[in-house]
């Protein structure tokens, strides 16, 4: 890539970012590409859509998940304290941009979405801590990676719709951790 064209990714990349922590997910592109001084098919060339500009900002993060994810397989402390450690954290990055957990629930569906494979790696890296805090007894056999992606994006998704919710954010993932939760009897 040209010097001048990585300069203008980057560019793009900053602005977005801080563009999207103002007005969240669904922010304008012609705002992102007017704020970073570059014309909307210098931003499309670098970003065909909305969801490619996303992937772009979440990737390094969704990385370190699952790189946190990988060394947590070690971790000494029980299995569902470290299924907690890592969807707690995953959890506060689906909240990141407001409506970011809109597009995330979205992909589910869509393997065509940029978004996809990402949040596929998710869903893989939260599966094998699922895995060992199931074999634990920990958590509930019928829960799958798909299951923890979504109820947790969710909990980022309510937080979202409303103040009044928000502040509630961490008592909602208690909740769905509980649930989460095998039972030993009824």
């Amino acid at each position: 890539m040209r010097a001048d064209a990585l300069r203008n990714r980057d560019r793009i990349l900053e602005v977005a970012r801080a563009v999207i922590a103002e007005q969240g997910a669904q922010a304008s592109l012609r705002d992102i590409a007017r704020r970073a001084g570059v014309g909307m098919g210098t931003l499309y060339r670098h970003f065909p859509n909305r969801e490619a500009l996303l992937e772009a900002l979440l990737r390094r993060r969704f990385d370190e998940l699952a790189a946190l994810a990988e060394s947590l397989a070690d971790d000494p402390r029980p299995a569902k304290t470290v299924l907690r450690t890592w969807l707690a954290e995953f959890g506060a990055d689906a909240g990141t941009y407001r409506g970011l957990s809109t597009t995330l629930l979205a992909t589910l569906d869509d393997p065509g979405s940029p978004l996809h494979a990402s949040c596929q790696a998710m869903r893989t890296a939260g599966a094998g801590l699922l895995r060992r805090a199931q074999q634990a007894g920990d958590i509930r056999g019928d829960v799958d990676g798909t299951d923890l992606f979504a109820l947790v994006s969710a909990v980022a998704w309510i937080a979202d719709q409303s103040p009044a919710l928000a502040y509630r954010r961490d008592h909602l993932f208690e909740l769905v951790m509980a649930g989460l939760a095998a039972r030993t009897a009824l």
